[in-house]
């Protein structure tokens, strides 16, 4: 696994005759350490249409200073990168390649850029001596290796906040930059300074100065290609094992198939059925993860909540123990999921999607008149899957309803939130409404989930010759709070139903 450590940084223009003002008076600072010029020659390497440069990324082989090798950033936020390092090779590091393959896929990997930059280095150091932030003047010159052949050169500061530093003290070195005339870069990085100077001149294009009202297929297509965005986006997040990724990167697959699902009549379903099929399988396979970490924590919350008194038998480690069991391997399957070509080609099938939209006659229509009929549909839609489920009397067919309701639901939330950018505050007040449903029925569903795992564990500690009692109680106790849902659900529905709403949708 690669090293990894969270880059908090903030560059400011300069030039050859820009000095550093007396940074030893920034509240803090009790002295300055020069640490003298650092040669660092870095070749950026990319696709040749630089889809991770779009995306914000960078990937380096650099050698000089004290961190040469193999670097590979992702965006965080403004200022803000995770930096994974691996040591000097000639070679892209494994690691890198997996973390890059939903970006890059089968698409070759070369040097785009090439900086040698020249680096005056000097430590900002507290009473104990410890370091707040580097503070570099760094002299760069840029040549294109890969779609151009210019060259560019500059001068710019840059300040990083040492490891796990207040990011507050940037904003008082900043402070004191700024009263010696020193502004902030318009350049988000090095890379994209670079990028921009030394590219062929584009000429501007009639279809570039024309601006045209968006239409109904416009907002959907924006939103169809946000989510396409968020699952390449969120891959390497998942590999990462970072928290709550493979929960969002099966939102955005959810949020991708319904917007195709609900928009059929502008986005023609002979093409975009068989991409929500697979949209379909990848969020089952990424729910086998997601659902058993939802039901783990529901169940390890309700025995926190038990007396002690009340925990009879070794309830704590047999749920461990059957955890455990079901999750073994869910790691490996994911990344081997992430790896395989089936989820490769519906990624590829995004970008065809994307790239040749199928739009029918209605795309053309004004966003005002086409979104809403779809929104509306779906919500009614859901109304006669919860009439149903309200209908039915307590037990396993209600339990099967409201799980319909349920997912009904998820599709009018995402529809509505497909149509806010054109529909504005009344889009944004509906899905508000259509989430507390579906938050109402989920937890719903949840607590069914739960009483069939605790039925299991039930059976497991009677044959183990343990106390079952514990086990039947929090059946009972999830079979109290799936009957308050039930009771719960016609208020609920009453106020995300008021006329008013599908009025403000045109209804």
């Amino acid at each position: 696994m690669a090293d990894s450590k969270r880059e908090i940084e903030r560059k400011y223009e300069a030039t050859a005759a820009t000095r550093l003002p007396d940074l030893s008076r920034v509240a803090g600072v009790v002295a300055v350490a020069h640490r003298g010029v650092t040669e660092l020659d870095a070749v950026y390497y990319d696709t040749e249409d630089l889809r991770l440069a779009a995306a914000s990324l960078t990937l380096r082989r650099r050698t000089g200073g004290s961190d040469a090798g193999w670097h590979l950033k992702f965006p965080v936020a403004s200022g803000i990168r995770d930096e994974l390092r691996e040591p000097l090779s000639e070679a892209l590091p494994r690691s890198f390649a997996g973390l890059l393959r939903s970006r890059v896929r089968d698409r070759a990997l070369v040097p785009v850029v090439r900086l040698v930059s020249a680096r005056d280095v000097h430590h900002l150091l507290d009473a104990e001596g410890a370091l707040l932030a580097e503070v570099s003047v760094d002299r760069v010159r840029a040549e294109r290796l890969t779609g151009g052949a210019g060259t560019a050169a500059w001068t710019e500061i840059e300040a990083e906040l040492a490891d796990d530093g207040d990011p507050a003290f940037l904003d008082a070195v900043e402070r004191r930059l700024r009263k010696a005339g020193i502004r902030p870069s318009a350049s988000p990085s090095k890379l994209s300074r670079a990028l921009a100077e030394t590219a062929p001149k584009r000429k501007e294009s009639r279809a570039d100065r024309s601006r045209q009202k968006p239409t109904a297929g416009d907002h959907v297509l924006a939103y169809v290609r946000r989510q396409a965005e968020a699952i390449v986006a969120l891959d390497p997040a998942v590999r990462r094992d970072l928290p709550d990724s493979v929960h969002q990167l099966r939102v955005a697959t959810r949020r991708l198939r319904s917007a195709l699902r609900t928009y059929r009549k502008i986005l023609d379903r002979d093409v975009t059925d068989p991409v929500g099929a697979e949209l379909k399988w990848l969020a089952a396979e990424l729910g086998i993860d997601r659902d058993q970490e939802v039901l783990d924590a529901r169940l390890r919350s309700g025995l926190d909540a038990l007396p002690r008194t009340l925990a009879l038998g070794p309830v704590r480690g047999r749920l461990r123990v059957w955890s455990v069991a079901r999750r073994n391997g869910s790691r490996r399957r994911t990344v081997a999921l992430l790896d395989g070509k089936r989820y490769l080609a519906l990624l590829e099938s995004l970008d065809a999607l994307l790239a040749a939209p199928p739009l029918l006659p209605a795309a053309s229509r004004a966003p005002e008149r086409a979104l809403p009929r779809a929104v509306l549909k779906e919500y009614r839609r859901l109304a006669a899957r919860i009439g149903r489920a309200l209908e039915l009397p307590p037990g396993h067919g209600r339990d099967l309803a409201v799980h319909e309701a349920r997912k009904a639901a998820k599709r009018v939330r995402y529809a509505a939130e497909a149509a806010r950018p054109a529909l504005g505050r009344p889009a944004k007040r509906f899905a508000k409404r259509m989430k507390a449903v579906q938050s109402l029925l989920g937890d719903h569903q949840d607590s069914v989930v739960a009483r069939e795992a605790l039925r299991a564990l039930a059976v497991q500690a009677h044959a183990a010759g343990e106390p079952a009692f514990t086990w039947g109680l929090l059946y009972g106790r999830e079979e109290a709070a799936a009957a308050a849902r039930e009771r719960e659900l016609p208020e609920v529905w009453e106020r995300a139903s008021r006329a008013e709403l599908r009025a403000a949708l045109g209804g």
